[in-house]
């Protein structure tokens, strides 16, 4: 099958200059590269589709460059974005390089048995901290009219707001990024930048001035931007605020398999599509399960296990999956303290004293206190009705609660139903 059939299927074109480019994808002779903005000392979900979309180009035979925005990131890109990004010092941008490149060799191939097709890191401080300003008005300014860049709808929703605006700082990024097409096309032959459709604005600046201070044909082509059903980002954490980051100490493997775990069945099958390397067949068999039997979240489990997987390693997705699983088992109790304590991360908790637990203390007063009950009746229904769990073991109307139920000797997971949790720490 064609990169073209592919992406067609998986939903990835958006927008492309000319689909010639598929041929030269399919014969393997294209360099591409797609820009890695280093504000964070981690890529995000949010960065994983273009990820695939770089290892896509290199399983096809291609040259991907990924290129981290040393350069551009001391100005910001001002795209559809409500205000200017605070600057970020030299330094600053050199240590966040450092923490992508690593998530970045987990996607692309970087040794030399790689062949043609071995990938690149690049960093665009290399030429946009050392050519004069001068310079680069003279020879990359005079390629583009402010009418064209104003014309550009990501600078056309700022200018139009009277009480935001937009700096000439953010103005240039436009350019500076299409120069950054320029550099990588004289001293790499890179004739393909990807990215997503927000940056089309930003892709048809770097493919004009391509074309016209080398004379060489650039192409760009753009991916969808994918919304979840609730209408915030893909990779945004519950409040809609928080990314789900790529570093295993920003963002636990743990809450990432959650994350995806939790992708809501509208959005599960382009998720698959764009952040997967599976076949067209398991996926349509996905779809269906999805359709006939949501309740399993079929789909959504190997959306989680094969995007952990591909970023942390197969022996972290699995133990983020027994984690998962552990939620809701007696299994809970053979997870280690620290995946415990991740596990019920985000559940209420409070600390009570051992000595309260000699005599056992009744099931009612565990939920009234825990505040999973309002009230000793509403209580006393919930247990009558099978609804209270120590540590996932279902607690009888007779029986009392003791710490002999006690995980690592200190903790109690209190569950009322099937989703409300309280964390009793023993003292």
């Amino acid at each position: 099958m064609g990169v073209l059939d592919d992406w067609e299927f998986r939903g990835l074109v958006h927008q492309c200059t000319d689909e010639a480019i598929f041929d030269q994808l399919d014969a393997g002779s294209v360099t591409a590269y797609i820009g890695f903005d280093p504000t964070a000392p981690s890529l995000h979900l949010g960065s994983l589709l273009q990820l695939c979309s770089l290892r896509r180009v290199q399983l096809a035979g291609n040259r991907p460059i990924a290129l981290a925005g040393g350069g551009t990131g001391l100005v910001g890109d001002p795209t559809f974005k409500d205000v200017e990004r605070p600057l970020l010092t030299l330094e600053q941008i050199e240590a966040n390089v450092e923490g992508i490149r690593p998530q970045l060799e987990r996607f692309l191939d970087f040794s030399q048995s790689a062949g043609s097709s071995r990938a690149l890191l690049l960093n665009n401080a290399t030429w946009l901290t050392t050519i004069s300003l001068t310079e680069f008005l003279r020879d990359v300014g005079k390629h583009i009219t402010v009418n064209q860049m104003s014309a550009k709808e990501s600078v056309r929703a700022r200018l139009d707001r009277e009480d935001v605006g937009l700096s000439f700082t953010e103005f240039s990024y436009m350019l500076l990024q299409g120069y950054d097409f320029v550099r990588l096309n004289l001293d790499h032959d890179c004739s393909l930048q990807l990215g997503g459709s927000d940056q089309w604005g930003n892709i048809t600046v770097g493919t004009e001035l391509v074309r016209k201070m080398t004379g060489h044909q650039a192409y760009g082509l753009t991916t969808p931007l994918l919304l979840r059903g609730d209408g915030k980002k893909f990779g945004k954490s519950e409040g809609g605020n928080e990314n789900v980051w790529l570093d295993a100490a920003m963002t636990s493997p743990f809450a990432m398999y959650q994350y995806l775990l939790n992708v809501d069945d509208a959005s599960t099958p382009a998720s698959l599509r764009f952040f997967t390397f599976l076949t067209h067949e398991e996926i349509l068999a996905l779809d269906e399960a999805t359709r006939s039997k949501p309740h399993e979240r079929l789909a959504q489990r190997a959306l989680a296990n094969n995007v952990v997987t591909m970023v942390h390693g197969e022996q972290v997705a699995r133990k983020a999956e027994r984690a998962s699983e552990a939620l809701f088992s007696e299994v809970i109790g053979d997870l280690d303290e620290a995946t415990l304590l991740e596990v019920v991360r985000d559940a209420p908790s409070s600390t009570w004293a051992r000595s309260e637990f000699l005599k056992g203390i009744e099931p009612v007063d565990v939920l009234v206190r825990t505040g999973l009950a309002k009230s000793k009746g509403e209580a006393r229904r919930f247990v009558d009705q099978g609804g209270l769990y120590v540590n996932n073991r279902r607690v009888e109307v007779d029986e009392l609660v003791d710490t002999t139920r006690a995980l690592h000797d200190k903790y109690l997971v209190i569950r009322r139903g099937r989703h409300e949790l309280h964390l009793v720490v023993l003292t």
